[in-house]
């Protein structure tokens, strides 16, 4: 018999049956609608909102979290978050007992849970964006995962605001009962997150581009200039008429009497802006994975893009530390509480083998021992048989011969 079943099929319907009276009101983390104007991010914006979040009498986070959503729609560095995290998500977990053993069937009901891989992912985020309050439900039927919007929670003296534009419309989420448990936070007090340093790097790029952008459309479609008697109203008018109709590049009318000439700058063809893009677009990858993996096509290697790729796998490993310590610290206990997972339970990920080198290793053995045939299909996939055994006569050739050989 299953040592689950009655987890399985029992525990988690009575769970939801006993908890479903403590569960927190709704009211109490629901936001407050807000139409979010979106203008042009500078570096005085940026400086502006940290000032906010750092002051320590009433800090307030929403700004410089606005400005990290913001920044987050940078294609290149959503790229390389979403790759470093949803490295750590297809990593396979397992859930073992304190003796170390592996619980398969209570692994196999979680490996697959939406609630676990959202949960997982706002972990991660938090080594972002600073900060993640994460709350737990049941909606219909379902055990459920959601994050509350960074923007209406400071993390610092732990309050939630339902409008974060009203300051007395917050109350301390700590003192809850229902933290930890329903309520859990994550991340580091004392960090701004990674995507705090790459705010810089988001906001000189969208620069080059835009200039970049005014480069291409002046050398592609230059102004045009039209001089006539600006006092002659229907001379004026004829103008107009005639610049309007020969399309749709910038003009400009003056004076007959008057002269134009443009300022003769560092003629270029924009590389200038690409080389800024380009060391903007490096420094973002430096900061979320360590290195410029597969986007230095001229001057990349294998070589370099090896070692690149061999700081990505550190930093992930490095996650799914983070992920091992705040399921067992804080996740595991609080579940416990609501009866969701069972006792005595550890949450890890089985340590990574170096198949290269284990394989070297295997090969060098087997000048000197016999090795298991079911091992070697399990761990490098290979399909093998035992050796078939052959006897080898070393035995000099003789030759029967009748004395008639001869005759």
């Amino acid at each position: 018999m299953s040592k689950f079943k009655k987890y399985r099929k029992d525990g988690i319907n009575l769970a939801a049956q006993q908890t479903t009276k403590t569960a927190p009101p709704r009211g109490n983390f629901s936001v407050a609608p807000k139409s979010i104007s979106r203008t042009r991010q500078d570096i005085k914006a940026y400086v502006q909102s940290l000032n906010i979040a750092r002051n320590a009498e009433a800090p307030r986070w929403w700004p410089f979290q606005l400005l990290l959503n913001d920044v987050y729609m940078d294609a290149h560095l959503r790229s390389q978050i979403q790759n470093r995290i949803n490295k750590s998500i297809a990593a396979s977990f397992i859930f073992t007992d304190m003796a170390g053993n592996e619980l398969e069937e209570l692994t196999n009901l979680h490996q697959n849970a939406t609630w676990v891989s959202n949960l997982n992912r706002f972990i991660l985020q938090s080594i972002y964006w600073k900060h993640s309050l994460v709350e737990f439900k049941w909606e219909d039927g379902l055990f459920k995962c959601g994050l509350i919007p960074r923007t209406n929670v400071e993390p610092v003296n732990g309050l939630f605001f339902k409008d974060y534009h009203d300051d007395l419309s917050n109350f301390n989420y700590r003192d809850m009962p229902e933290y930890g448990s329903w309520i859990m936070e994550f991340g580091d007090p004392d960090d701004l997150g990674l995507l705090n340093n790459c705010v810089p790097h988001v906001l000189m790029k969208r620069f080059a581009q835009s200039c970049w952008s005014e480069l291409c459309e002046i050398y592609g479609i230059p102004p045009r200039v039209m001089k006539t008697n600006t006092q002659d109203p229907a001379m004026l008018r004829q103008a107009e008429r005639m610049m309007t109709d020969m399309g749709a590049a910038a003009w400009f009318i003056i004076d007959s009497s008057e002269e134009f000439e443009f300022a003769q700058g560092v003629s270029t063809n924009g590389e200038v802006y690409k080389n800024l893009i380009q060391l903007c677009n490096n420094e973002m990858s430096m900061v979320i994975q360590g290195g410029v993996i597969g986007q230095d096509t001229a001057n990349g290697n294998r070589s370099k893009e090896e070692v690149s790729q061999g700081l990505l796998d550190d930093l992930v490993n490095s996650d799914l530390a983070l992920l091992e310590q705040y399921w067992n610290t804080t996740v595991i206990p609080g579940l416990q509480k609501l009866g969701i997972l069972p006792k005595n339970i550890v949450y890890g990920y089985p340590k990574a083998e170096d198949l290269d080198k284990l394989w070297s290793m295997t090969k060098e053995a087997l000048q000197h021992y016999d090795i298991a045939a079911d091992w070697v299909s399990d761990t490098f996939g290979i399909p093998v048989e035992p050796k078939k055994q052959v006897q080898q006569q070393n035995k000099p050739l003789s030759l029967n011969l009748n004395p008639d050989f001869f005759v």
